[in-house]
């Protein structure tokens, strides 16, 4: 979900503020995420400046991914505070993640609310106390006004970017998947939850009864996380700095571009609006060539070709004993594997598995002797899956990424196994299904052909929006007004209410004359039997 990326926290270290190119080019302030999140941020960022256009981003001190120096943009690096989340953080959820799903699914419920919700309260608040800081400090904010730049480009997973837009009064663009506490659907367009499933619950867009009630559940839990958890640690900061009655939601809802790293071929149909624009897979591109070492040791696969297996960026490596498991299913196949690991090495480890700490992923799955992908259910890799056609046997820890492998699944292009109880029969047993089973092949190649007919690329869409939001300072035009309505207004539960008000006066009206009429009537009658 949203808290997957670094927080850029507290005062200024150094600022460059000067851009570089042509002078006739925009000036865009970039506030990315870390993590997987800065992957397809920096994407973006290389092509915008291949077209000209002057970049500073805003990065936290102890980012993990983003570096400071770089020949396309200019920094602006943020002092992080003690307690700032690592990257151990979020090994140790997935192992509480994990002893919960091995719980009774309502137990595993509330535990996994709980966990979730307590990581929304502690991420935001560290992160509303470094922005109050940030805004407090009128020489740097007098700086970054004073650099005039033209648009905001941000990930709106955490807030800070919003923040900074709205209080320099520019243009904003998102490149956005997740907001705060789930899909960004929810919050810009209609999303009926009688068939749009919410993230994490494992749900499709054909739900029974009993699975609507969960997802309705689910839904208010959310509502409730936004309104009591994720606003109250910036109210604060709202009062001092923003006019009376700015709210994050109203804020994000002010953005003139959502680029939803999003495609049909993988998501559920739904709802949208006319400022979103779907780029999702715009970061996958054909494979170039592997290195000599590698490219050897996938050609001594022969017929049987290989598998690739990564668990992402967050995640180092899973309980011991899941990990021996897997190296032990590996072991027993004809197939080799590209096992991207850092870790204690197994012992039960084939001479098929290469153990590496980092490989070209897109390269790989591009290779025509790559037969299946083993993934945790990033965004990333499943996009990159689709793009190059290849089968997923999904192993998904935490967030979204259930729901991701879910999508794919149900197209009949993946496989979910569940890591928490994981054996190496099972596992083996699985991976043999995706391997031997030709449908998953083909059902994956299906949608690779459709991902990849299109007008237009994901990424010249992308670059076109945001220089379109440029050349018109902003696009207010696409945005709904039903943002500004009360919830409500919104509803219709006002014209509902005097509807069922004038029709009760009606009924009333209509129950009294004809009980007058009646009396009359009978009292007539009665006098002329008299």
């Amino acid at each position: 979900m949203a808290i997957n990326g670094g927080i850029p926290l507290v005062l200024a270290c150094c600022i460059w503020l000067l851009p570089n190119g042509c002078d006739s080019s925009s000036r865009i302030l970039v506030v990315p995420l870390d993590g997987s999140h800065w992957v397809n941020m920096e994407i973006i960022l290389k092509e915008l400046h291949s077209r000209g256009h002057n970049l500073t981003v805003m990065l936290s001190a102890k980012s993990w991914y983003i570096p400071v120096k770089s020949p396309f943009y200019t920094s602006i690096v943020m002092k992080s505070l003690e307690d700032d989340i690592d990257l151990t953080f979020y090994d140790d959820m997935l192992k509480r993640n994990l002893k919960y799903r091995k719980m009774g699914s309502f137990l595993s419920f509330i535990f996994q609310q709980w966990d979730l919700t307590s990581m929304f309260a502690m991420g935001h608040g560290i992160l509303s106390k470094a922005a109050a800081e940030i805004f407090d400090d009128q020489v740097f904010m007098a700086q970054l006004r004073d650099a005039k730049y033209d648009l905001v480009l941000t990930d709106p997973g955490l807030p800070i970017g919003v923040l900074f837009a709205h209080y320099l009064n520019l243009p904003m663009v998102f490149n956005v998947r997740w907001i705060n506490i789930g899909d960004s659907h929810f919050t810009f367009a209609p999303s009926p939850v009688s068939y749009i499933p919410l993230t994490l619950t494992g749900l499709s867009d054909r739900m029974n009864f009993q699975q609507r009630i969960v997802n309705m559940i689910y839904y208010i839990i959310s509502v409730l996380q936004q309104h009591l958890v994720l606003d109250p640690p910036y109210r604060e900061l709202l009062e001092r700095h923003f006019p009376p009655g700015s709210s994050m939601l109203s804020m994000q809802h002010a953005a003139d571009i959502w680029l939803l790293r999003a495609d049909f071929v993988f998501e559920f149909p739904r709802p949208t609006m006319p400022n979103v624009v779907y780029v999702g897979g715009f970061q996958c591109k054909p494979s170039k060539p592997l290195s000599a070492e590698l490219e050897e040791f996938v050609q001594g696969s022969g017929e049987h070709g290989l598998i690739v297996m990564s668990l992402g960026t967050l995640i180092s490596s899973l309980p011991q004993e899941i990990t021996e498991a897997i190296a032990a299913a590996f072991a027993e196949l004809p197939q080799r594997v590209v096992w991207r690991y850092i870790g204690v090495r197994p012992s039960t480890l084939g001479n098929n598995t290469l153990l590496v700490e980092w490989f070209p992923q897109n390269d790989l799955l591009g290779h025509p002797k790559t037969k299946a992908f083993v993934a945790h259910g990033g965004t990333n890799g499943m996009y990159e899956a689709v793009y190059h056609g290849i089968p997923v046997l999904g192993l998904p820890l935490l967030f979204d990424q259930y729901d991701n492998v879910l999508r794919l699944q149900v197209r009949g292009a993946a496989r979910v196994v569940e890591v928490a109880t994981l054996t190496k029969d099972e596992f083996l047993d699985a991976l043999r299904d995706i391997l031997e089973n030709p449908s998953y092949r083909n059902n994956m190649q299906r949608l690779s052909r459709l991902h990849r007919d299109r007008s237009m690329s994901p990424m010249d869409s992308a670059i076109f929006w945001i220089e379109y939001v440029i050349r018109h300072k902003g696009a207010p035009h696409l945005r709904t007004e039903a943002y500004k309505l009360p919830w409500y207004s919104y509803h219709s539960l006002d014209v509902a209410a005097l509807l069922l008000v004038l029709i009760g006066t009606s009924l009333w009206v209509s129950f009294t004359v004809c009980r007058i009429l009646c009396c009359k009537f009978s009292s007539k009658k009665k006098q002329k039997q008299n």
